[in-house]
């Protein structure tokens, strides 16, 4: 892809003049937007493989254990030759990934477009719920020490808090 440079490369590789041939998304699976965008990108015909993994999962620890940045409240996307993308530009990586918003893309890879590149993501996948911080707690899981969590999709589950060293909570 040309235009839009990574943000961060891996150490060991040079991008440079390689060619992306699959790019891992890594979402919140925990937002509304981010469970959206995952289930938007998995229906789209796409240019380029795309794996869809959430951010907080132990499969992405393994795989990026020193992405740092915090992919839980940005997008990142990484190529399979060690390009890591964020913010604008993950968006714009991602609409390039797919064959009917790539022309959009390329249009986008230039830094006036770049700041529109988020909302022209969100509009491409048609995203008219409430945005990330336009909801409380920004849009993400709001845990509370004694087990309760409430989630802006699901609303409120109860895990019983971990105790070490003593049989399981009860209610």
């Amino acid at each position: 892809m040309t235009g839009v440079p990574p943000t961060t490369t891996a150490p060991e590789r040079d991008p440079a003049g390689v060619p992306v041939r699959g790019l891992t998304v890594l979402y919140d699976d925990r937002t509304a937007v981010g469970l959206h965008l995952c289930a938007w990108l998995a229906r789209r015909p796409r240019l380029v493989p795309l794996e869809l993994l959430p951010a907080g999962s132990a499969a992405a620890h393994a795989r990026f254990p020193g992405l740092g940045g915090d992919p839980l409240h940005e997008i990142t996307v990484v190529g399979d030759s060690g390009q890591v993308y964020r913010g604008s530009r993950a968006w714009i990586v991602l609409l390039w990934a797919l064959r009917e918003h790539r022309p959009l893309a390329h249009r986008l890879a230039d830094p006036a477009g770049a700041k529109e590149a988020r909302g022209a993501f969100l509009a491409a996948a048609k995203w008219r719920g409430p945005q990330w911080h336009g909801t409380p707690w920004g849009g993400h899981v709001h845990q509370r020490a004694d087990g309760w969590s409430y989630h802006p999709v699901t609303g409120w589950t109860y895990a019983p808090p971990s105790r070490a060293g003593t049989g399981p909570a009860t209610r």
